[in-house]
């Protein structure tokens, strides 16, 4: 499931993208002001970024402008909501490191086909419904996994545990943000309730001789391990 972050202080704007993105299927996180957006994305890294260009704190420019000078941002695909249409403004939004640049008012129908365009080329595996690694096949729409011709029967967490660190192999991800990316930030829910739900998944795909494709990193968390793939 693909994460969608929109920061827009218009909040019927901002409601009625929520509305449509979930509709979708897209999991959508809300900031209304710039400032505050600036600190959440500090802790979490949505796939898509809808950025309104005028917002109290910090205006939408300066924020991406910010987004493109740190390493955990600078490729995440950020369409900038602005009521500027003029082409100066424009050049200057995707001049700033906007992908994309949507006039207000917009379609909705349409600014959703541009995500899930922009998602197909940016982050496949995000809007995909199949997830494949080495000899595990995860599918989103039936929320069956299967291990070379077994079907591994996992619970609701560990199998967005699984969805979650197979979207991003290679990726070592702290506790904290496996709480907040599976859990969601909202929950509060202990660090070591990670490792033992990371247990669980391990029992249920690796059976045998099976290798082990979720790799410990000592001191930082966990990760789909890239070796896996093949």
């Amino acid at each position: 499931m693909a994460k969608v972050m929109i920061v827009e202080d218009e909040e019927a704007v901002s409601l009625m993208l929520r509305y449509n993105l979930e509709a979708e299927g897209f999991e959508v996180e809300q900031a209304f002001r710039g400032d505050d957006a600036d600190i959440r994305l500090k802790e979490i890294v949505p796939d898509l970024l809808l950025l309104d260009w005028m917002l109290p704190g910090v205006s939408g420019i300066e924020l991406c402008r910010r987004l493109r000078g740190r390493p955990e941002t600078e490729r995440m695909p950020i369409i900038m909501l602005t009521a500027r249409g003029e082409e100066s403004e424009r050049v200057r939004g995707l001049a700033t490191g906007a992908d994309d640049y949507v006039v207000k008012p917009f379609s909705v129908p349409e600014l959703v086909a541009r995500v899930k365009a922009m998602l197909r080329r940016a982050k496949p595996e995000t809007v995909s419904n199949l997830l494949t690694a080495g000899d595990i096949e995860l599918d989103r729409e039936t929320r069956r996994v299967r291990r070379s011709s077994r079907e591994v029967h996992l619970g609701p967490t560990e199998f967005r545990l699984l969805e979650f660190l197979m979207q991003s192999p290679g990726r070592v991800y702290s506790r904290e943000q496996l709480l907040n990316g599976v859990w969601g930030h909202d929950v509060y829910v202990d660090e070591r309730t990670v490792d033992v739900h990371v247990g669980r998944l391990r029992k249920s795909i690796n059976r045998g001789r099976a290798k082990d494709p979720i790799r410990t990193v000592r001191g930082a968390g966990y990760s789909f391990d890239e070796k896996f793939l093949g």
